[in-house]
C-alpha cells in the first residue's frame, strides 16, 4: 500500500499562510480512513493541533507578532502517495495519541 502524505499549514491572524507536508511510511498498510479518524479525534475543534506535540516541523513565520500570531497549526488533508517517507506512520499516530 502507498505511503501517507500529511498536509498542514500555519495561518496567522492576518491570514498569511505557510503550507507544508510530511510523508510517512506505511509498511503495515493502515487504511487512510483509519489514520484520518485518529487524526480527527485529536484535533482541537476539528481543525487545529500543536506541531511540536505531534513531532512535526513548525511552520511559524520568522518573526513573531503578538497581535496576530498564535501557537497552533491547521490540518488540511492526508492522501496516499508513492513518495518515500522517513518516519513510520505508526510512530506518528502514537505521538498524537499522547
Amino acid at each position: 500500500m502507498p505511503n501517507i502524505k500529511f498536509h498542514y499549514l500555519y495561518r496567522d491572524g492576518a491570514n498569511y499562510k505557510n503550507h507544508s507536508f510530511v510523508i510517512f511510511n506505511n509498511p503495515t498498510s493502515i487504511a487512510l480512513a483509519e489514520i484520518e479518524n485518529i487524526i480527527h479525534q485529536k484535533l482541537i475543534d476539528g481543525t487545529w493541533f500543536y506541531a511540536d506535540k505531534w513531532n512535526l516541523p513548525d511552520l511559524h513565520f520568522g518573526t513573531w507578532d503578538n497581535e496576530i500570531d498564535h501557537t497552533w497549526h491547521e490540518f488540511e488533508s492526508i492522501k496516499f502517495t508513492d513518495e518515500t517517507g522517513e518516519v513510520d506512520v505508526l510512530h506518528f499516530l502514537r505521538a498524537i495519541r499522547n
